[in-house]
């Protein structure tokens, strides 16, 4: 299981988020309190934010190396300042490579996308299905293997299919297929996700046959006023809010929280 880490609301330092709070993304890589499969996050990172004042694509910055061990992201870190974070440390699924090409965020034009869960022995249940469902274009801008590069692919889909669908439902009814074609071949799933167009974060808790990974949701802490953060464990002792199981929360520009259950 990774960690993920959303960011949204007044432009910060990278390492204001990503290492000064006392449970931070970096802790968790090597101390995790609430993962319940594998011990560290140790195959990788990455890390995706928009330009503070003008309106560009995103930026990614990822390593194999666990995000302990990276001697330049502390320098990167004082240096970039956003608005819309998201960053994830990664516990590589068994039999999927440690490759750069699978360390998220991913990134579609505007989009930045991060899961953490995994598809119930992947290669062998939901590869081909998912893929046969692709247009060509999507298909063609998988670059790794992994589940999560391929969920990402299921919402580009989706956004494809329908230009004028809002990213909410795009994901609601990409989770919809993957619990259905997961049904139909009889294997689990979860999928925590965090996908932001730098305007906006969706996120989601869900999970077929076993209990989704754990997701939080904070805004307005007295440490990052005017804010909304998204992680799969609490950063800091503050009013951290539970995801329910099988729902999908939506922050808007301002900050306003949408929350669906299905």
């Amino acid at each position: 299981m990774c960690r993920l880490l959303g960011y949204l609301g007044p432009p910060i330092l990278l390492d204001y988020i990503l290492s000064k709070p006392e449970h931070s993304l970096i802790e968790q890589s090597y101390q995790p309190r609430e993962m319940t499969s594998g011990l560290l996050n140790a195959d990788g990172f990455g890390i995706g934010w928009y330009h503070a004042q003008r309106d560009t694509d995103p930026f990614t910055y990822k390593n194999l190396l666990p995000i302990w061990n990276d001697i330049n992201l502390p320098n990167l870190s004082r240096y970039i300042e956003s608005g819309c974070i998201v960053a994830n440390v990664r516990s590589a699924t068994a039999g999927q490579a440690v490759d750069l090409s699978n360390c998220q965020p991913f990134r579609s034009d505007r989009l930045l996308f991060t899961h953490n869960g995994f598809i119930e022995n992947f290669r062998h249940s939901l590869y081909r299905p998912i893929r046969s469902r692709l247009r060509d274009e999507t298909y063609q801008a998988i670059d790794g293997s992994t589940d999560s590069e391929h969920i990402f692919a299921l919402l580009i889909n989706e956004l494809l299919a329908n230009p004028d669908i809002n990213l909410e439902k795009a994901l609601q009814n990409t989770l919809i297929t993957l619990s259905e074609l997961a049904q139909l071949h009889q294997v689990n799933i979860s999928a925590n996700i965090i996908v932001t167009d730098g305007k906006q974060l969706v996120a989601s808790r869900f999970g077929r046959g076993k209990p989704a990974p754990s997701l939080y949701w904070l805004r307005d802490d007295p440490a990052f006023p005017n804010a909304v953060i998204i992680a799969s464990e609490p950063l800091f002792a503050g009013n951290w809010i539970g995801f329910s199981e099988n729902s999908v929360i939506s922050v808007g520009e301002d900050l306003d929280i949408q929350i669906d259950s299905f």
